[in-house]
């Protein structure tokens, strides 16, 4: 197994201890994992790419341990009240239609790169989630009752719609030939 992968492997068993740690021990713990788990995301692509290491298993798994890290520390701010459960469910529901849309385009021989949206939309997410998580300064009131919390599952929210509209609207064309 190469370096990719194994930092790939390392990110998915990262986060049921970040779950645990966030849930049960200390916010602060929490964000550092979640902080190494998000960088190990960056690094494996990085070395994938300019090393040629580039896998069908990391194809694959990285993008998996990816939506395992996000979903589950929005599954914990659900559960915490930190976020709305609607919210947490669009982004899961782009998430499974992007990834639907990527079979197909696999099936057909399609390989749909990440657009910079998308790229935009990760980067947002786990900046957002590292902010949700610091203790006390995600509860600091901007407006009335609208605070910084608030603020990021709006930018998560914001950039995840229009990073799956982007999506489907270049790649919307393969579902249909896939539908023939």
């Amino acid at each position: 197994m190469n370096l990719p992968n194994k930092l790939t492997v390392l990110r998915m068993l990262l986060v049921p201890v970040f779950m645990a740690v966030l849930l049960l021990w200390n916010r602060w713990v929490a964000l550092g994992i979640f902080i190494v788990a998000s960088l190990t995301d960056f690094v494996d692509g990085k070395i994938a790419r300019s090393k040629g290491l580039v896998t069908n298993f990391g194809k694959f798994m990285d993008p998996l341990a990816d939506k395992l890290l996000v979903i589950s520390a929005m599954v914990i701010f659900v559960e915490q009240g930190r976020m709305p459960s609607w919210v947490c469910m669009v982004v899961v529901a782009r998430e499974l239609a992007v990834s639907g849309l990527r079979m197909v385009a696999a099936s057909e021989g399609v390989v749909m790169a990440a657009g910079w949206s998308g790229k935009i939309k990760t980067a947002c997410t786990m900046v957002g989630l590292c902010v949700m998580m610091v203790p006390q300064a995600a509860d600091i009131a901007i407006a009335g009752s609208f605070t910084v919390n608030t603020l990021m599952w709006l930018v998560i929210l914001a950039t995840t719609v229009v990073s799956g509209v982007e999506y489907f609207a270049k790649n919307g064309s393969v579902l249909v030939k896939g539908a023939l």
